[in-house]
């Protein structure tokens, strides 16, 4: 028990802490995204001022504490006063603050602990922030290259003004490389997330549309947009030379009487049948198989590979089933049949001539007493 109310009240402290830092500004149309940045990049480099301070304190003067205490004193007010200013100019006097304690600890310390690394930091967390504004980022990068540049021609060779043993000079290169790449992943993350979820969004939307466009809404299947592209790809393919090839057979079919349907059932009566009926597609059809509603009442089915002996017997599966299925209304319920006209394709001859063919043999079927296939 007391292990869980520990649990829930450090839960609670956590909480507590990551809503007060992603508090927003006060000012209106700021982003909150960048003022979080700036915030937990001051928690980190006051708790790197903080572990400089202890690690280092036997062998430093206090005048350098005192340094130290001054900009851990400084970027403590920027973090305070974050909530009150706008983004804008908290960004640019964290970034004045950390240039200054950049120069100012090579100087006393040198070159080799890697504190000008930071400016990368600053680099990374500018051009994240500004929206645009391509000449100051241009004008800024230029700033910092040189700035950089300069501090190693001046403290690269000399002594520095406090020099430190190896030890020393290793030991605050790697609490300087962890603050930075915390500080550079910290930004990378926080930026990064939004437009990753974004085009994650715009993936997943286009993806919706794709289907929007390419599906009939009220029975699922693939609408005749879609049954026209996969049909032209089908015919792309080239007959293999010197092989018997099947091509691929073609079916359109049609509900035998549905206008009396709705007109005797009412139309939410008829797309309950056309939703059987696709039902009863999707299952029954193979993968390599393709459904689509033609229009209407209307269905094409195809059997790419597949002679029309053998897609026969799959419609007659398909017939048997639709003739099987019964339907609630208000009323009763009720059953619906369906005649199919079915025919071959073999790259010899014209496409629309073979649904032309079909569509011939759906409707003879039809004169013939319908709920048949005719082949």
């Amino acid at each position: 028990m007391e292990n869980t109310n520990r649990k829930e009240n450090s839960g609670n402290i956590f909480k507590k802490a990551a809503d007060y830092v992603g508090r927003d500004v006060k000012c209106q149309n700021e982003s909150k995204k960048l003022i979080v940045v700036i915030r937990l990049l001051l928690i980190s480099v006051i708790i790197y001022f903080t572990i400089n301070v202890i690690l280092c304190i036997p062998e430093w003067n206090l005048t350098v504490i005192l340094f130290y205490c001054v900009f851990f004193a400084v970027f403590a007010c920027l973090f305070a006063v974050s909530y009150n200013y706008r983004s804008m100019v908290t960004l640019w006097v964290f970034n004045v603050g950390m240039i200054i304690w950049i120069c100012s600890i090579v100087h006393l310390f040198g070159w080799n602990i890697g504190v000008q690394h930071f400016i990368m930091v600053l680099l990374i967390l500018y051009f994240f922030s500004s929206y645009k504004q391509y000449t100051g980022k241009i004008l800024y990068a230029a700033f910092l290259c040189v700035l950089r540049i300069m501090l190693f021609y001046i403290y690269h060779y000399n002594e520095p003004l406090i020099p430190l043993s190896t030890a020393k000079e290793n030991m605050l290169q790697i609490i300087n490389t962890i603050t930075i790449f915390l500080c550079m992943s910290i930004i990378a993350f926080i930026f990064s997330r939004d437009s990753q979820e974004l085009e994650s969004k715009l993936v997943d939307y286009n993806a919706q549309l794709e289907k929007q466009a390419n599906t009939d809404m009220l029975t699922g299947l693939y609408n005749r947009r879609k049954a026209l592209e996969y049909l032209e790809s089908l015919t792309a393919k080239k007959k293999p030379q010197g092989k018997d090839y099947l091509g691929f057979s073609l079916c359109i079919c049609d509900i035998d009487f549905f206008k009396k349907v709705n007109d005797n059932y009412g139309h939410d009566a008829g797309d309950k049948v056309l939703k059987g009926i696709a039902g009863i597609f999707r299952e029954e059809m193979k993968e390599k198989t393709f459904a689509a509603r033609w229009g209407g009442e209307e269905f094409l089915l195809l059997f790419p590979g597949c002679n029309g002996d053998n897609a026969y017997m799959e419609l007659e599966k398909i017939r048997r089933k639709i003739k099987e299925m019964k339907v609630k209304t208000e009323k009763e319920d009720i059953g619906v049949t369906m005649t199919f006209g079915l025919t071959e394709y073999d790259f010899n001859s014209d496409l629309d001539l073979a649904i032309k063919e079909a569509d011939k043999k759906l409707y003879l079927g039809k004169e013939q007493g319908r709920d048949r296939i005719i082949y």
